[in-house]
């Protein structure tokens, strides 16, 4: 999308009741790992939070070491919960109605949808009702150093006592979602379509803009004078969307990307 579609669409995502959700689980790749700890909030920027439910889940495998140092949670603690069989029934209604939310969204809808499968469930939401706030973050605030769920709350000083644990991790996406998306709302055209312009885009992305091979985009970046900027955790390099965006309107000036 250009910057003009991501205003539109998150504009009218920021009306919308959120469906918000975080999953603890014992790897990162369903369906061998699984989930023990769920969480799900509704809420909207009119109305805020009007439920929240958090159960613990038994999954019948072992919880890794390395998991019950990340969160806490442990063996114990999952056997004495309540299956997998009895929760996600439950937990599959919640999640099938408002915008499915999550921070790195792709990552919890993937485990979500493993584990409805193993029960016969569908979950599938149409991406008009999907909101991941990394996206988001990555959109709003493309220079801070990192858009990871705790360093946020930290920058932000959220009200939240702890990161990697379901219930925490929900009230920290919605309190991100809500500052964002309220100040999209707020924020006049020109300032937001500003702030957007600023995001950092792998060449895959600028290339998709621009309607050229990844080669032909970076040479159409650099031969415009623009410096593109070496990632540090993957060594690849990182555009401005404006860049992208300027240069996709001087070569075809009758599609407004931004104004």
């Amino acid at each position: 999308m250009n910057s003009l579609q991501l205003l539109a669409q998150y504009r009218h995502l920021a009306q919308q009741t959120l469906t918000i959700f975080d999953l603890e689980t014992t790897g990162s790749r369903p369906p061998k790992a699984r989930a023990i700890e769920i969480s799900v909030l509704h809420a909207s920027l009119s109305d805020g939070i009007y439920e929240q439910s958090t159960h613990l889940i038994n999954p019948s495998v072992p919880v890794p070491a390395s998991i019950t140092r990340l969160t806490g949670i442990t063996q114990a603690m999952v056997d004495d919960a309540a299956s997998a069989e009895t929760l996600w029934p439950r937990y599959h209604r919640r999640l099938s109605g408002g915008i499915l939310t999550a921070h790195n969204l792709s990552f919890d809808y993937r485990f979500a949808q493993a584990e409805c499968k193993r029960l016969g469930l569908t979950l599938q939401r149409p991406p008009a009702e999907q909101l991941c706030t990394v996206h988001l973050a990555r959109l709003m605030l493309a220079d801070l150093p990192s858009r990871s769920l705790p360093k946020l709350v930290q920058h932000f000083r959220f009200p939240i006592d702890e990161s990697h644990r379901a219930e925490a991790d929900t009230l920290a996406c919605w309190y991100l979602a809500k500052l964002l998306l309220t100040q999209i709302l707020e924020d006049d055209d020109s300032k937001t379509l500003a702030c957007f312009r600023q995001e950092w885009l792998p060449i895959s992305a600028v290339a998709k803009i621009l309607g050229r091979s990844r080669q032909a985009s970076h040479a159409l970046i650099t031969e415009a004078g623009f410096q593109p900027r070496r990632s540090e955790h993957r060594g690849t390099f990182r555009y401005r969307r404006g860049w992208a965006e300027q240069i996709k309107n001087d070569l075809d000036p009758q599609l407004p990307l931004f104004s």
